[in-house]
């Protein structure tokens, strides 16, 4: 593992900015971070469909279905929670570079990983907090996996038996508990047409 010496970036002759010329928007990744049943992947759906609506291309790269291809040979330890999100960061820069909207939906429980993403993506990476309580996410358990958790059945379960570290100053913070689903979204495409990323 590690660089080789004999791999040498390669520069194309088009460029984002070409990329996002033709869109008419730029490429930015919408980082969806929170508890498990927090509303991560409902929240960025509805974002979505409200920038597809508009005739903006994105594309939303949620954390179950990526476990089913790209990560699939990851489990849930720490170190495998880092490798999750590094190569989520990875893939997220490539979208970006294509002038993409990219929507990620993670639990991304450490800050110090999302500190990271930040660091590869600069200003195109927009922290968004799933602002939920632990007792309001477990009494959704929209896939039962609290009730496992609980039981011992599911080992290193985040707000359970593994911390979750919440943002300290996240661009956007959206109260899923107390906000319905199309303010949170509604807040948040807010957000990136007064920021410019859209017109």
């Amino acid at each position: 593992m590690g660089n080789n010496r004999n791999v040498v970036w390669h520069h194309t002759s088009v460029t984002r900015e070409d990329r996002e010329g033709l869109l008419q928007q730029k490429g930015v990744v919408l980082w969806f971070t929170g508890l498990s049943g927090s509303g991560k992947s409902t929240i960025a759906n509805a974002v979505e469909k409200t920038l597809l609506q508009g005739g903006r291309p994105t594309y939303l790269l949620d954390g179950d279905n990526i476990r089913h291809g790209l990560n699939k040979d990851l489990g849930f330890t720490i170190g495998d929670r880092q490798e999750n999100i590094r190569r989520i960061a990875e893939v997220s820069k490539l979208f970006v570079d294509a002038g993409i909207i990219t929507l990620t939906a993670f639990i991304s429980p450490l800050r110090q990983d999302r500190h990271d993403v930040r660091q590869l993506l600069g200003d195109r990476f927009i922290e968004i907090f799933m602002d939920c309580s632990l007792e309001v996410c477990e009494s959704r358990d929209p896939k039962g996996l609290y009730k496992k958790a609980r039981t011992g059945e599911i080992k290193n379960f985040t707000g359970i038996d593994s911390p979750y570290e919440k943002p300290i100053n996240p661009e956007i913070t959206v109260g899923t508990d107390k906000q319905s689903v199309e303010d949170c979204a509604g807040d948040i495409v807010k957000y990136l047409s007064q920021k410019g990323f859209i017109g």
